[in-house]
């Protein structure tokens, strides 16, 4: 699925990378492929709410996370987001042998704390060969305070 992802992505852009992919700017284009792709029926109001807005992150958020009338399109492509996410953090890990943990900081990591915690994001972490049990005991951590980059930056400033 990924390479085909990738697939679809090349016929769009000149490049592709991780941050076309596992950033805000990439869910779209995960949820573009697999709505072409996959088949995906969308449901009418997501469809409604696409067309207002500019930034569609927010709906493809709360058509995932929806109690009642969720969107297995969005579902999909917060799973999916969830797993490349994963496996890219497990590359990072092992680049820099991250032993004492990888944290994960941005504005979606904490919107989609139920799609990490799900087991995708994990077993893409992980499958790396022979490094599997290296990182199965490396921790990952969700950063939920919004105002971390803020407080580094003071505590710098305070240190200097």
């Amino acid at each position: 699925m990924e390479i085909g992802l990738l697939r679809y992505l090349l016929n769009h852009f000149e490049h592709v990378s991780y941050e076309q992919v596992c950033s805000g700017i990439g869910l779209p284009h995960i949820y573009a492929y697999l709505k072409e792709t996959q088949q995906f029926t969308e449901l009418a109001w997501v469809i409604e709410k696409l067309a207002t807005v500019v930034d569609g992150n927010p709906v493809i958020f709360q058509a995932a996370m929806a109690e009642v009338d969720q969107s297995p399109l969005c579902v999909a492509t917060l799973k999916t987001f969830a797993a490349i996410l994963g496996a890219e953090a497990g590359n990072l890990a092992l680049k820099v042998l991250a032993t004492g943990g990888i944290y994960l900081g941005g504005g979606i990591p904490p919107r989609i704390l139920s799609f990490l915690q799900d087991g995708g994001f994990m077993q893409a972490f992980k499958n790396k060969g022979r490094f599997s049990t290296l990182l199965s005991r490396i921790p990952v951590h969700v950063i939920l305070n919004p105002k971390v980059a803020l407080l580094g930056a003071a505590y710098h400033g305070f240190e200097i």
